[in-house]
């Protein structure tokens, strides 16, 4: 069975055909995965988790799936994993605080503790990139998400939030590793 890979895009616009993830799409689907890639989600301003996760379990991920978030898309796999086992994620420009943002405390992310002994237990693996000059997300909280799920871990020093970058090969070959 060969595995599937959910992308899941960030907060704001929520969609999956903008910068690198058509590119990531295509290369995961020529390594044989079965990509799920739907063009909006619901919520797309805020990425509330009380939308955000159903959605995703719209999907029927399971222990051969991999959950690829972005921005706030990668605490929505974070969260999922923490209650169901999948393959693995993979977490690009993740954070574990609300930043101080009235917005991202609306989303639901922030409001419980992080189990991450049951995001780690509950897959194979877990990939993440961040980049140092991040204008969102301070290179502390990658760190600091690293440090508690042991990542594969790509610290890049000039990627900023990862747009508009149109292509992302880095990923591609990270996760090709676990395939």
């Amino acid at each position: 069975m060969k595995p599937r890979c959910i992308l899941i895009p960030g907060n704001g616009g929520a969609r999956t055909d903008f910068a690198w993830l058509p590119y990531v799409k295509r290369g995961l689907e020529a390594l044989g995965c079965e990509v799920v890639s739907p063009e909006v989600y619901p919520d797309p301003i805020l990425a509330r988790m009380n939308i955000w996760l159903p959605f995703i379990d719209s999907f029927k991920p399971d222990e051969n799936t991999i959950l690829l978030g972005w921005s706030s898309g990668a605490e929505a796999a974070m969260r999922y994993a923490e209650t169901h086992k999948i393959l693995g994620t993979v977490l690009v420009a993740p954070c574990y605080t609300d930043l101080g943002l009235e917005s991202e405390k609306e989303s639901g992310y922030y409001d419980e503790s992080w189990d991450w002994e049951a995001i780690k237990g509950n897959q194979k693996w877990i990939v993440q990139a961040s980049s140092m000059n991040d204008p969102h997300i301070p290179i502390e909280e990658a760190h600091y998400v690293h440090e508690k799920l042991g990542t594969d871990y790509y610290e890049f020093p000039d990627k900023g939030h990862f747009y508009p970058m149109e292509e992302f090969p880095e990923i591609i070959e990270a996760i090709k590793k676990y395939l």
